[in-house]
């Protein structure tokens, strides 16, 4: 009896293991035949106006949500290995960026272009999830942002700092910063992975000629002063303690506790993020911060990028197309939007849009927004290009198993891997 219990615990333990090394998490037990599978990145498909409108959609109709989740930073590469073994969701989550190219679009997913909710999407939330082609290829239901670098002011005012304006005076006032005992910027690197474009698109926004050449395989990363004079801001930010002393263990879940306890004083991320993802309760509230652009040694006068979206994406041979239709017609509905971004701050993606708001932060920056924002480039412009494969490369550099050189080339060997695996 013992060793029957001993194997049972250990098929048990095997398949928590499996499990686990997947990432993969179901957030219902609805896995009846019926049910409508959704597939989407953890920290997404957990966002407030995500949980309402499936809450919303579930008591309104009766129909069941089977929600299909990977961790953030193994999301890519677990959802594109589900894919290869033909395992589509009849909903799929994703931003209309390079990574998007693993999911062999034209094949995987309906046009939505006669939608009856079309009309009633903004010009630019359309425009992001349009291809090349001007196909829509799902619906925008996400917050549009503005990311730069979100600073404690309380705690600014208190020493008797300013913002920075400039690349110099932001290096300055980081090294201040460390030198009196704070922790100048929360640098979440595990598992996080948007932070490298904001450096990367002045590069490519700036100088569309040089986005060009690399597209067409002319030139690499390497062969960019520019790059290399990122990746070598971020080493140095890090040996000097600008990123304090555990950033190599903090993701996602610790940036609210980082924040709110001021722990670290500035952040790279987007607005939005303040009232979705900010745990109140701590020693700072959303009150307390302000901001101003993000500095990576790529543009003097910093740079912020506008809002991604993120895509309701149909599977166009799933069985149940018709009603995966019809959740997005549910989703794209004004009384439901309305009551899933009720206080959210964001800028419109629905005409309709009524009951969001704006957040004070990117209103008071207005003037500077205007003067430095960029449209997010890197990440939907670069063939080839993954956050995650980024992120790994600078990982590499961070834990000191190669150095500068060696991190753009990592950059420069995924990025192109990953270009010919998409043909």
């Amino acid at each position: 009896m013992k060793k029957r219990h001993f194997l049972v615990l250990t098929m048990l333990a095997a398949s928590l293991f499996l499990t686990s090394c997947t990432g993969e998490h179901k957030k219902s037990d609805n896995t009846e035949s019926d049910s409508l599978t959704i597939m989407g990145r953890k920290s997404d498909m957990e966002k407030s106006y995500m949980t309402s409108i499936f809450e919303q959609y579930e008591t309104a109709t009766g129909n069941k949500l089977d929600i299909i989740e990977f961790d953030d930073a193994e999301f890519e590469i677990n959802a594109s290995k589900k894919f290869a073994d033909g395992d589509v969701p009849d909903v799929f989550m994703h931003f209309n960026n390079a990574d998007l190219n693993r999911f062999d679009v034209s094949n995987n997913f309906l046009y939505l272009n006669d939608e009856s909710w079309v009309s009633d999407l903004t010009n630019s939330s359309r425009a992001y999830c349009e291809d090349k082609e001007g196909n829509l290829l799902g619906l925008p239901f996400w917050e549009s942002s503005v990311s730069g670098c979100f600073y404690n002011k309380n705690i600014l005012d208190s020493l008797g700092l300013k913002p920075a304006a400039t690349q110099a005076e932001f290096d300055v006032l980081c090294q201040v910063l460390a030198d009196i005992g704070y922790t100048p910027i929360c640098w979440p690197a595990d598992g996080c992975t948007w932070m490298f474009q904001f450096g990367l698109d002045p590069i490519f926004a700036d100088d569309p000629s040089l986005l060009e050449k690399l597209n067409k395989n002319e030139i690499t990363y390497s062969d960019i002063p520019a790059v290399t004079n990122m990746v070598k801001w971020v080493s140095d930010a890090a040996d000097k303690g600008w990123f304090g002393s555990n950033f190599l263990e903090n993701g996602w879940s610790d940036i609210s506790m980082i924040m709110g306890s001021g722990k670290a004083v500035m952040t790279f991320i987007w607005d939005t993020w303040f009232y979705t993802d900010f745990e109140q309760g701590n020693k700072y509230s959303v009150d307390d911060f302000a901001l101003m652009p993000a500095f990576m040694n790529t543009a003097d006068n910093g740079t912020y990028e506008g809002g991604n979206l993120n895509m309701m994406m149909v599977n166009k041979n799933s069985e149940k197309v018709d009603k995966a239709l019809e959740f997005l017609n549910f989703c794209a509905t004004a009384d439901n939007y309305n009551i899933a971004f009720d206080g959210i701050s964001t800028v419109n993606c629905f005409k309709g849009q009524t009951t969001n708001i704006q957040s004070s932060m990117v209103t008071d920056a207005s003037e500077s927004i205007a003067s430095n924002e960029r449209v997010s480039t890197a990440a939907s412009k670069i063939i080839g290009y993954s956050a995650d494969d980024v992120s790994a490369a600078f990982n590499q550099m961070l834990n000191k198993k190669t150095d500068v050189e060696g991190c753009v080339k990592l950059m420069d060997d995924y990025r192109i891997k990953e270009a010919k695996n998409q043909g």
